[in-house]
């Protein structure tokens, strides 16, 4: 059965998924190459994590952080300068009907795996999981 173009379940498509990705390692491949006429942005060594985009495929949010996690606000601010001449290289790489409108935010992928490891090394947690675990095992 044809999925329904109008699904509220929250996930991507495939198709979004697959778009994401391919718009993720061109902007890493532009980035890694100094394809782009800014010399600020072609200093920071940049990190495209992820790529949503939009179930229209015409907004692309871009995550992307600095190796090092230093200077994401630069980082940020240089690619936002940055995103027409992105864009336009994003459109001569690939074979989309359209150019997505690039979008771009930090990554706090790793800002959240800390968050969390500093959480479950709490020893308040350790003994409710130890806690939950044995209960499990009776």
């Amino acid at each position: 059965m044809a999925k329904n173009k109008f699904d509220n379940s929250g996930a991507p498509s495939q198709r979004q998924l697959r778009v994401g990705e391919l718009i993720r390692r061109t902007l890493s491949e532009v980035l890694t190459r100094g394809e782009i006429h800014d010399p600020d942005l072609n200093r920071l060594y940049l990190s495209i994590g992820e790529v949503r985009v939009s179930p229209d495929l015409r907004i692309a949010t871009v995550y992307a952080l600095p190796l090092g996690g230093d200077k994401k606000e630069e980082a940020i601010a240089a690619l936002k300068r940055n995103k027409g001449e992105l864009r336009h290289a994003l459109d001569k790489k690939l074979t989309l009907r359209f150019s997505p409108e690039l979008r771009f935010l930090a990554d706090d992928t790793y800002d959240q795996i800390d968050a969390t490891k500093k959480l479950l090394a709490q020893d308040v947690v350790r003994r409710d999981a130890q806690a939950t675990s044995d209960d499990a095992e009776d």
